[in-house]
């Protein structure tokens, strides 16, 4: 016969689900870096192919459309972070940026073709991202 404490056991599974939650918060957070490098990279030193103008002396190179926006005052990329959120059941990191119009490079305007950052971002880290749960064993 073997027999076991109820509370003990109670004690060890609440150590292991509280291990697992910090893990996963460990891992959640690498993986909303990642995607959070990747954008601020791809603004700050993605090819840019639009128009060239100068401006208070200054010349810039627009991006073009469909193309990560080019990088003028840093304000973008100084208002892309992310963040953790309990829906339910359920961990969540998301990704964003502060800037109001973050919106309408993402996704256009009826005057402007989408400038995309933060998808592109998400979708080039997803393999690694997933790779990592599975490395630390908290996915199938």
């Amino acid at each position: 016969m073997i027999a076991y404490n109820t509370a003990q056991m109670k004690n060890i599974l609440s150590k292991r689900r509280r291990n697992i939650l910090q893990k996963s918060l460990k891992l959640l957070n690498r993986g909303a870096l990642m995607v959070e490098g990747t954008a601020k990279e791809s603004i700050q030193r993605g090819p840019k192919t639009g128009r060239t103008y100068t401006r208070g002396g200054v010349t810039h190179t627009a991006s073009a459309s469909g193309e990560p926006p080019a990088t003028d005052t840093g304000f973008l990329v100084s208002n892309i972070t992310h963040n953790f959120a309990e829906l339910g059941d359920k961990m969540t990191a998301q990704v964003l940026s502060n800037a109001k119009y973050s919106k309408f490079l993402e996704f256009g305007t009826r005057k402007m073709d989408e400038r995309p950052f933060l998808q592109p971002a998400l979708e080039r880290n997803k393999r690694k991202i997933r790779a990592l749960f599975k490395m630390g064993n908290l996915t199938k």
